[in-house]
């Protein structure tokens, strides 16, 4: 993996031209991901609507306008404008006329079609995922679902589609239309833990505990979230069931001093946290259910905000503040194996990337008493220690969180007197904001 001069710092660039390595565009973003290599030319039709059903109007509305976020949220298309596709509404293979698709302006090397309808109460959707070049066996995928008939539903089918589509031209990754982004908002009165759809959509809350509650994570089988909560014995590792609806047990978290920072190991075995209970606040690891808790850090400073390596589970990047400022070091599970990961500057909020191959972290490389700088979110490849910054001059960016499919990073922003959740491609591009009520911090994506 090779950082490449595109996306690369002036600094870097000298490195590369001393060490003489070669490089192609993009290289670096290549995590695994598909994500920057060269994107798929890609046409979503709207589908065609069956029936005299008066939910279906509404119900493909939403369909349509889901799917087509859905494929060009995906990082990896070239999706055709609406404005250049054609008008046509195909509904079944016999109605697609390929040439017409593939013809300018569309120029669609793929093309997903359909039809859908409401009756009874159910809605009925048929998707296709054509081939334009190739008029002799053209059909990529073909889909059939049928559920109750609801806007929610609507939009949940439409992400199962883009999913399947992305999956099938995105090197069989597993796309994040149906994923979660669980972040703190204060829009109640108090921080409370909230959960929204990877787009935005669906905000509410999940945790009603008039209290602050921080540093949500979601456990690896999307059952349990684990933060840190305020209460009148200090900060306490809470746990909270999706399942049932409220909390459970998790003694692990509440065994004196300040507990913070929960973090879950990539099989659900394990929760590594930060604990004071011992003096200086130092990385603790218990397991799944708050038993047989062990600390794996004893240096003077403070260590926090412990991340797993989600390929092995054998190891963890956390914040140390050992040599004064917080930097990112890397440890093996048992404490063994120290690596200081940055130079300089104030670095925080590390978060492991799916594949194993990078964190991505807050750092103010300028940190210091006259000296101008700007906390923004990086990117760095463990093996090599190269770095790219990934935000440029847009407020204070802290608590980044990988996308389960690796192309995205999900993140807090701070401009003003408003933070708010805003998500990117893992390359910097695509930025935008997700909420926009209230105040809004610590994001963290769920595994699946």
């Amino acid at each position: 993996m090779k950082f490449c001069s595109r996306f690369i710092s002036p600094a870097l660039l000298l490195l590369a031209a001393m060490v003489a390595i070669p490089c192609t565009a993009q290289d670096w973003v290549r995590t695994g991901s598909n994500l920057g290599n060269a994107a798929i030319r890609l046409a979503a039709a709207d589908f065609k609507p069956v029936g005299n059903d008066p939910q279906t109007p509404a119900l493909k509305a939403v369909f349509d306008a889901t799917l087509y976020s859905d494929l060009g949220n995906a990082g990896i298309f070239d999706l055709v404008s609406k404005s250049f596709a054609p008008q046509a509404m195909p509904g079944s293979p016999q109605e697609i006329n390929l040439a017409q698709w593939s013809a300018e302006p569309a120029n669609a090397a793929m093309v997903a079609f359909g039809a859908l309808s409401a009756t009874n109460g159910r809605l009925v959707v048929y998707g296709w995922l054509f081939d334009t070049r190739n008029a002799a066996n053209p059909q990529v995928l073909g889909k059939q679902y049928n559920e109750v008939a609801s806007e929610e539903m609507a939009r949940t089918v439409a992400h199962r589609f883009a999913d399947e589509i992305i999956y099938r031209l995105g090197g069989g990754i597993n796309g994040i239309a149906e994923t979660k982004i669980y972040f703190v908002s204060s829009r109640t009165g108090s921080k409370e833990i909230w959960e929204m759809d990877y787009d935005g959509q669906n905000q509410h809350p999940v945790t009603h505990l008039g209290s602050i509650s921080l540093s949500p994570r979601i456990s690896p089988d999307n059952t349990r979230l684990a933060f840190a909560s305020l209460g009148r014995e200090g900060w306490s590792i809470r746990m909270f069931s999706l399942e049932l609806g409220r909390l459970v047990s998790f003694p692990a978290g509440t065994v004196g001093g300040s507990n913070q920072s929960p973090a879950w190991s990539g099989d659900g075995a394990r929760v590594a946290f930060s604990s004071s209970r011992s003096g200086d606040p130092e990385i603790w690891i218990a397991d799944a259910t708050g038993g047989a808790p062990h600390q794996v850090t004893f240096f003077k400073g403070p260590d926090t905000s412990p991340t797993w390596n989600p390929k092995t589970n054998a190891q963890i990047a956390w914040v140390s503040g050992r040599t004064g400022l917080p930097q990112i070091y890397i440890m093996d599970q048992d404490g063994s194996n120290v690596r200081r990961m940055t130079d300089g500057g104030y670095a925080v909020s590390p978060s492991w990337s799916p594949s194993g191959q990078f964190l991505t972290f807050s750092w103010n490389r300028k940190y210091g008493p006259g000296a101008p700088g700007g906390q923004d979110i990086y990117v760095m490849d463990i093996a090599s220690m190269r770095w790219e910054q990934l935000t440029h001059d847009a407020g204070s960016n802290d608590f980044p969180s990988w996308s389960p499919d690796g192309r995205h990073i999900v993140f807090e922003r701070q401009i003003g007197g408003r933070t708010e959740i805003w998500t990117m491609l893992a390359d910097g591009t695509q930025q935008h904001a997700l909420t926009e009520k209230g105040n809004n911090f610590m994001p963290n994506w769920s595994w699946k």
